[in-house]
């Protein structure tokens, strides 16, 4: 299980790394690059508008990885998906900019980044199931946590490279070349995470199931879309919190507060950082208390803490912002982190690989594609953004309305409710 678990978290931190540094660089420097006759907020949103075309081809990579999953394994949608991101990010540090190709450039851009979405899609399913079809029942959250660690490990080394690259290199320099390096260093990263998964054993449970599904997409419309909803649903606000604090906070403290770039990003690193460390704790409550009610709290925490953070943020004191961003990514950890064997037990094992992943990739959709874009846009005032603040807590109560009517899947809690009603 420690091998197992260490392969998934590897391969999971190389792909979002993928998925971040984009998010990274749209904040920082594709707007002017890449759409340099927009103005300077029009700009940010349309480089914010090709982020979102990457959660816009999750899904659809979901169903595609999905239906390898469920007919043919756990196994090929690791490496598959791997190494469609990984190409698709190197490809991205290659463009050229507007100035020298033109519009094809942003075009460019925007296939790129749907196939890294596309890739993405297919990534979460594949280790997640993997982990967690192999893990024993009492332990199944602590051993599934562990690729949801993977995207605050890809975070810290998307930014860590971005910040040192910041920091070292002059402006003129940054924007010139110094922003295509972490797509470069994608290639190594991806080889690396392919060596390790190319060991890996194909899920036990995959190879229980004596009729694999002919269309398990068909499958899950037919008998699971209610599922399919409210999973997307209750885990919107996740992304929402994260995405608001990764990106849109990222380009609000550079652009409006006047915050230098090492600072920000330094700020949400340390938060990221804190998340990943607090993952394996809530999942341990979870095999313990349950997945629904951290889920619960979560949402209700998150609902809280969206006006404080705000408030931190607005005073540009890099303390201060920690301290709100912290308090956001703890209060979204306190769901993410039981996810990964939550959704998988919601579905059966036939159409498991496309069901969880349709469900959560949805909800990407709806909390992580267009946050940014609407963040920017309420935020466009002289006061502080507290629109960013409303909106978060419009999705966090959607969340907890979802979470409530979704059943708990702990085997414990659910043979005592059962003996109990």
């Amino acid at each position: 299980m420690a091998r197992l678990a260490a392969a998934a978290l590897a391969g999971t931190a190389v792909e979002f790394y993928d998925f971040f540094v984009y998010g990274t660089a749209a904040a920082l420097v594709l707007g002017p690059l890449f759409f340099p006759t927009f103005s300077p907020v029009a700009g940010t949103l349309a480089a914010f508008g090709t982020f979102a075309i990457g959660f816009i081809s999750r899904p659809l990579g979901s169903v595609l990885f999905g239906h390898i999953g469920d007919r043919h394994g756990r196994r090929p949608v690791l490496l598959l998906s791997l190494l469609l991101t990984g190409l698709a990010t190197v490809a991205v540090g290659c463009v050229p900019s507007y100035d020298s190709i033109g519009i094809a450039a942003p075009v460019l851009l925007l296939v790129l980044r749907f196939l890294q979405g596309l890739g993405l899609g297919g990534e979460w399913g594949g280790a997640v199931l993997l982990t967690a079809e192999h893990a024993p029942e009492g332990r199944r959250g602590l051993w599934a946590s562990f690729p949801q660690i993977g995207p605050a490990v890809g975070f810290l080394l998307a930014n860590g490279v971005m910040l040192a690259l910041s920091a070292g290199l002059s402006d003129a320099q940054f924007r010139e070349w110094g922003w295509r390096v972490p797509f470069w260093a994608a290639g190594l990263l991806a080889a690396g995470g392919l060596l390790l998964r190319g060991s890996l054993a194909e899920s036990p449970r995959f190879q229980e199931i004596e009729e694999p599904a002919e269309v398990p997409l068909a499958e899950v419309v037919r008998g699971h879309w209610r599922l399919v909803l409210l999973t997307a649903g209750a885990l919107a606000v996740g992304y929402a919190v994260f995405y608001t604090v990764s990106t849109w906070a990222l380009a609000y403290g550079t652009e409006r507060l006047g915050v230098s770039r090492t600072v920000m990003l330094s700020c949400i690193m340390a938060a990221v950082a804190c998340k990943a460390a607090t993952t394996p704790v809530f999942a341990l409550l979870g095999d313990r208390y349950g997945r629904r009610p951290l889920c619960l709290i979560g949402c209700a925490a998150s609902a809280l803490w969206t006006f404080p953070m705000v408030a931190l943020l607005e005073t540009a004191q890099p303390l201060l912002m920690f301290l709100g961003f912290v308090g956001a990514l703890t209060a979204f950890m306190c769901m993410f982190s039981v996810v990964a064997a939550y959704l998988p037990e919601l579905y059966e094992p036939r159409v498991r690989c496309t069901g969880a992943a349709v469900g959560y990739n949805l909800a990407g959709v709806l909390g992580g594609a267009l946050t940014p874009i609407v963040a920017t846009a309420v935020s466009g005032g002289s006061g502080p953004p507290w629109g960013v603040a409303a909106y978060l807590t419009g999705i966090a109560l959607l969340s907890l309305g979802c979470f409530a009517l979704l059943p708990e899947t702990l085997p414990a809690r659910t043979a005592a409710a059962a003996a109990t009603a």
